[in-house]
């Protein structure tokens, strides 16, 4: 018998056995200890054999010992569930398994991007792919299809994950592309180290010169690569995993502080630019102010106010006069409902009724919460251009009197705002992390715990305090 036709499928990924039989019976045996009954019968014959037989260890002399194929055959039928021979199991799941990879190649929106020469590039398998029909449990034939499962398994259906993963993916791919390395599964342990050295200290003097990257992006795109390698590895579609302990996206994330903070006096002089006496109460100046009161109100991500109609979210639902609460689809396309403050709702019911729609949503309205300028809703591209011009109005009151506060406000984006709305409720208002952990739809609950931290301004306030009597 051929002992490497039988995958040890216990094993993480499932491999082959060693080829020889002897291999395969010392791979087999964790240990092996001197037993009394050998010594007696090594007394009486000139060899003793120790071999298994249904579950037991058996002691015999040497001349009425099976064979070690024998014995081997045996044990691999007995254990038939860890144990797979790959002569019965060629024409099983494997066949439909790399249809499904082909099919996933065809469907998935980011592979479908690219050109020819990408894809030919591709659809190669380097020195890691695993050959072995048995072992290769994703059953994918090539890097195009294992990257189609990859996305798909580990993006699910989030569009705004695809296509963080995938910008991290094309990142490598450049890299590879500038150094005439490739496919993926060809990239060796030493390759992946010089690509993390090139993200963090950057590139010179090539055509394609790359500048270094800050320490957040490096952590999450080398948390994509080796998310990728880990998933291939895990699923036997590599061998061997030379991506392992690349990242330490973990740590850096553990140590998450948020930094894009706006100013409490800020954010109340774009409040009262909002509210100003006189101010526009046209249909693109009430949403404006609908805009900015959601993210200002309700902490949202960008995307998270930007109508899906699959979803229907975001939605608003008043549970009673005044009390509204707004659902949306956040990270990992989890709902969350998050309740609204009397301001926010003061100008919502303003907005509805400038739309010609009730005050008052209706229970399960499917109609988008912000319009868009023809008749559909505002995306997230036209989202972020009413924050900012909010921000650059603002900016352009204070530019001559606190240019560095103006400078700032330029900077700002929506998520600051969201940022702003965190520290509100963490710091401010000494929200119990696990509620403000669900207004907010943070994964880990140490992501809400960084706005606790001590802030620059909490410190100056300290120092103020502390020496207000030494004040000459």
């Amino acid at each position: 018998m051929n002992a490497a036709d039988w995958i040890d499928m216990a094993a993480v990924p499932p491999r082959p056995l060693p080829a020889t039989v002897a291999a395969a019976l010392a791979y087999l045996a964790e240990a092996k200890a001197a037993q009394p009954a050998v010594l007696k019968l090594l007394l009486a014959h000139d060899g003793a054999v120790e071999y298994w037989e249904r579950g037991r260890l058996r002691t015999v002399p040497a001349d009425l010992a099976p064979s070690p194929a024998t014995v081997l055959a045996r044990l691999l039928h007995a254990h038939r569930r860890r144990f797979r021979s790959t002569a019965s199991s060629a024409s099983e799941a494997t066949v439909p398994t790399a249809a499904e990879a082909r099919g996933a190649v065809a469907a998935n929106p980011w592979l479908a991007a690219y050109g020819p020469a990408d894809h030919a590039w591709l659809a190669r398998a380097g020195r890691f792919a695993q050959p072995h029909a048995a072992t290769n449990t994703l059953g994918a034939a090539d890097d195009a299809q294992a990257l189609a499962l990859f996305l798909r398994d580990r993006t699910g259906r989030s569009p705004h994950t695809l296509r963080a993963y995938g910008a991290e993916l094309r990142r490598l791919m450049r890299w590879c592309g500038m150094h005439g390395l490739g496919p993926l599964s060809d990239l060796t342990r030493q390759q992946l180290l010089a690509y993390r050295h090139a993200l963090q200290h950057g590139e010179h003097g090539a055509e394609d010169a790359s500048p270094p990257l800050s320490e957040a992006t490096r952590t999450r795109a080398l948390a994509v690569v080796a998310s990728l390698y880990g998933y291939w590895y895990d699923t036997g579609y590599l061998h061997a995993n030379p991506a392992a302990g690349l990242s330490a996206g973990s740590r850096a994330r553990a140590g998450f502080a948020p930094t894009r903070l706006i100013p409490p006096a800020l954010l109340g002089a774009c409040d009262a630019w909002l509210d100003a006496p006189g101010a526009d109460a046209a249909l693109p100046a009430l949403r404006r102010r609908a805009i900015w009161a959601l993210y200002r109100y309700a902490g949202v991500r960008l995307a998270e106010l930007a109508w899906s109609a699959e979803t229907a979210l975001p939605r608003l639902e008043a549970e009673a006069p005044g009390r509204w609460m707004l659902y949306v689809c956040g990270k990992g396309r989890k709902a969350r409902a998050i309740p609204l403050p009397v301001p926010c709702v003061a100008v919502l019911r303003a907005y509805r009724q400038a739309r010609g729609l009730p005050p008052e949503p209706p229970a399960h309205e499917a109609l988008p919460v912000i319009h868009g300028n023809k008749g559909e809703a505002l995306q997230s591209a036209g989202l972020y251009r009413e924050v900012k011009a909010i921000f650059a109005a603002v900016a352009d009151g204070l530019q001559a009197r606190e240019p560095a506060q103006a400078l700032l406000l330029r900077a700002a984006s929506p998520h600051w705002l969201r940022h702003a709305y965190a520290r509100t409720l963490v710091v401010d208002h000494q929200v119990p992390l696990p509620a403000a952990q669900a207004l907010l739809g943070h994964a880990s609950v140490q992501t809400t715990a960084a706005y606790a931290k001590t802030d620059l301004t909490q410190l100056r306030a300290f120092i103020d305090a502390t020496f207000a009597d030494d004040v000459p």
